[in-house]
């Protein structure tokens, strides 16, 4: 059985139960101010959360960051030569030099 997760808008609070489907159907019909929250599921395997990116989709995100520089694929999956990391420390002193400012 999977776990739901809800809002309740009367006490303006989040919380999650633990039912079936059908269960779960009915219970928002019987409670109209209870509204389901659409959350990412979790992968359970054993008693560890699996979030690994699969080794033929890091082929995609690396072209992902190549096509988009300046994202955050491109941060975390991109190349990066010693030259673009330079330039980027100066980029950010010199950002965070003019923000203070």
């Amino acid at each position: 059985m999977p776990t739901y997760n809800f809002y309740d808008s009367e006490l303006d609070e989040e919380f999650e139960m633990f039912m079936k489907i059908a269960e779960r159907e009915e219970y928002l019909r019987e409670n109209p101010h209870i509204k389901p929250v659409v959350s990412a599921p979790s992968l359970i395997s054993g008693t560890t959360v699996i979030n690994k990116v699969p080794e033929g989709f890091k082929e995609v995100l690396s072209r992902v960051a190549e096509a988009h520089p300046e994202s955050a694929v491109a941060d975390r999956y991109g190349k990066k030569s010693i030259k673009n990391i330079r330039t980027k420390n100066i980029v950010n002193r010199h950002y965070e030099k003019a923000k203070k400012n």
